[in-house]
């Protein structure tokens, strides 16, 4: 009796309109059926029905791609839980990285989004080297290149602009040599130390301009342009295969 009762209830609930709305289609049986459901899900669709066994050959991928995507996810995380704790005050910043080492969740959080980000610039440099090595740079793929090339900088200036945060003396020295360095860049000057420093001299507007370049401005634009990366990916095909 419990179990009709159960197949009752069961059948209901697929042939509701909540369900079927949910699950348009049933079990993958066929290509025809995977291609449907795939399609027709807001979250499969963003991959492709069917990929190259190179795209999921480790010796070819070395999952470098995978892994920095993954090593993003866990900055925000992390990162979005530090700003509970972190103050951008120079009165204050020191001394809140020492207590998130000391006190936080015993330093683990901290130093998770530390050596996260340590990880993160290991892995998109590898990443980059293995799609240069397998020639994965060539059209139709080189517009994805590029959009690459940013990721790897904007990953660069993430860290830059987290170094500064703990405003400690590698930090104050840091920023120091960084300012010089952008007087020399082409179409830079005089005015370019003025928009990074936040005033005429390292101080408050320096720390505040930082820590708003590394929460909001390059996380924000590194997001929209892994939406593009991944994109472009499956418009070309998936992932490349050997050369």
């Amino acid at each position: 009796m419990s179990d009709g009762s159960g197949n009752r209830m069961t059948r209901w609930l697929k042939e509701s309109t909540v369900w079927r709305s949910l699950f348009r289609h049933g079990v993958p049986r066929d290509r025809r059926t995977r291609v449907m459901a795939v399609m027709s899900n807001v979250f499969l669709h963003l991959h492709p029905v069917a990929v190259r066994k190179s795209g999921i050959r480790l010796s070819f991928t070395w999952c470098m791609g995978g892994l920095t995507f993954f090593l993003f996810l866990a900055e925000v995380v992390s990162g979005v839980l530090l700003m509970f704790y972190y103050r951008p005050v120079i009165e204050y910043a020191y001394q809140d990285i020492q207590d998130l080492r000391a006190h936080v969740t015993l330093g683990i959080l901290r130093e998770i989004h530390r050596w996260g980000a340590h990880a993160m610039i290991i892995s998109i440099w590898l990443h980059m080297m293995r799609v240069f090595l397998t020639g994965s740079y060539k059209p139709p793929r080189e517009f994805n290149w590029i959009v690459g090339v940013f990721l790897l900088v904007l990953t660069m200036l993430l860290s830059f602009t987290g170094y500064l945060l703990p405003w400690d003396q590698l930090a104050i020295w840091a920023i120091t040599v960084g300012t010089q360095m952008a007087l020399y860049a082409p179409l830079a000057g005089p005015e370019s130390s003025f928009l990074i420093l936040g005033g005429i001299e390292i101080g408050q507007g320096t720390l505040l301009r930082f820590y708003v370049a590394h929460v909001v401005l390059f996380p924000l634009v590194t997001a929209i342009l892994l939406i593009v990366h991944f994109w472009r990916i499956r418009k070309d095909g998936g992932i490349s295969g050997p050369v």
